[in-house]
């Protein structure tokens, strides 16, 4: 039981009362805040693991039918990638899946086929592999920070669409996800890793510049999405301003793209059109808004 304004309360009444919404919190103690929202992050855990029980039924499929699943977790720094690939992953069998984030090139690397060391990480008959950042490092990062030339960055562009076109046509199952995070969100999330000591490694000097180039993302962003969102290998956009929401809708996206059997009836798989947003019809939402402030294409 836990106190709240003098009254008793049990975890499944708290948990029930509280949302974790500001109008339901505004009378509580800073103490009980602490409690409701506590109490809120556990409910919501609790309602992720039906779909991540069907996520180990996936991966059982994946291994009966030697399937290789490739997802790709996109987007800019804070947007919860990291945390909706621990979710995904808590519960699966470590022998089959792999998570994937790789660091900056050695100078070796740099003189190979710049696909070549994604290639490496690629998954076996059977596998699930997750890249935390993957080869679009080249379509979104790299040309906002000049780390890569103009040509380089155009080879890229020009070849993604056909080494994708091959690697779907010989089997593998390719999600790719971009994480949306608004900009005052993301500057809330920088501010806790600079002041939170459990996050602070988490924040490196292109996170601090990040903010500052805004807009320079959301263009490459938008060439990105015009170039390479394609019939075969589609982008999926997550809004991920409520992590809880973008973590159970990018488990819905997965189960969806993989044709395992036995589901659960139980369950509603369809993503929510609110967090859930198609490539097209985020580069209109992108066009749109150039068009608005006068940039041309």
């Amino acid at each position: 039981m836990i106190e709240i304004d003098g009254e008793l309360l049990s975890v499944d009444e708290l948990a029930e009362s509280y949302k974790n919404t500001k109008e339901e919190l505004n009378h509580l103690t800073k103490k009980d805040r602490r409690a409701a929202r506590a109490l809120e992050r556990r409910r919501q855990e609790q309602s992720l693991k039906p779909y991540q029980a069907e996520l180990i039924k996936m991966q059982r499929y994946l291994e009966e039918t030697d399937t290789r699943v490739i997802a790709l977790f996109e987007g800019r720094d804070a947007a919860g990638k990291g945390g909706t690939i621990r979710r995904i992953t808590r519960y699966m069998n470590e022998k089959h899946y792999r998570v994937v984030a790789l660091g900056k090139p050695t100078q070796m690397q740099l003189s190979q086929w710049y696909f070549q060391r994604y290639v490496q990480q690629f998954p076996r008959g059977g596998e699930f592999v997750l890249f935390d950042r993957s080869w679009y490092n080249r379509a979104m990062v790299e040309p906002v920070f000049g780390f890569c030339t103009p040509e380089q960055y155009e080879a890229f562009m020009e070849g993604v669409t056909g080494f994708e076109k091959d690697l779907v046509r010989n089997g593998t199952i390719l999600v790719k996800m971009y994480f949306s995070v608004t900009k005052d969100v993301q500057a809330e999330r920088f501010e806790r890793r600079m002041t939170d000591p459990l996050r602070q490694w988490k924040l490196s000097e292109v996170d601090v510049q990040a903010q500052e180039r805004w807009e320079d993302f959301t263009d490459v962003k938008y060439k990105m999405l015009l170039r390479t969102h394609t019939t075969v290998a589609p982008w999926t956009i997550v809004r991920s301003d409520d992590k809880y929401l973008a973590r159970i809708n990018a488990i819905k996206v997965l189960l969806n793209a993989v044709p395992y059997e036995n589901r659960n009836p139980e369950l509603d798989y369809a993503p929510d059109p609110e967090i859930i947003v198609s490539g097209a019809r985020e580069l209109e939402i992108l066009k749109a808004m150039r068009i608005q402030l006068g940039i041309a294409d």
